[in-house]
């Protein structure tokens, strides 16, 4: 399967909720150090939901990719269950296997996620085990 598949190419070219979001509860930036890619996540959060979910970020294809599909499902989920979001769900979201090498371009969404609501909530980040459930 080809790596960039049609709906990755589409998403980096045309990505979903990209920008600011007037008034966040949190902005995160998070950082793929081994590649350079960066996200940076900002979430208004209401009444224990994702109100509002806006992004910038500079990358490869996966990564941003990976931001727009998941910032498209993040409005009007409730906070419980983005901070309970797997890795399967962001493998499923791409829909070509993620090798070895990929896991944090592919994953940077997540993390960004996950730390942005840890934040929100006066939490340390989590490391990116955890992010990827390796512990």
């Amino acid at each position: 399967m080809n790596l960039y598949a049609d709906n990755i190419l589409e998403h980096f070219r045309h990505p979903q909720c990209k920008g600011d979001v007037p008034g966040a509860t949190v902005t995160r930036e998070e950082i793929n150090v081994g590649c350079g890619d960066t996200l940076t996540l900002h979430v208004k959060i209401a009444d224990g939901c994702i109100a509002a979910c806006g992004w910038e970020g500079t990358g490869c294809a996966i990564s941003q990719a990976a931001m727009s599909m998941l910032a498209g499902e993040l409005a009007g989920m409730s906070v419980d269950d983005a901070r309970n979001l797997p890795p399967q769900r962001v493998r499923d979201l791409l829909g070509v296997p993620v090798g070895t090498r990929r896991l944090k371009c592919a994953f940077l969404c997540l993390h960004a996620l996950k730390n942005a609501l840890r934040t929100a909530a006066g939490q340390t980040p989590q490391s990116w085990e955890e992010t990827l459930g390796l512990n």
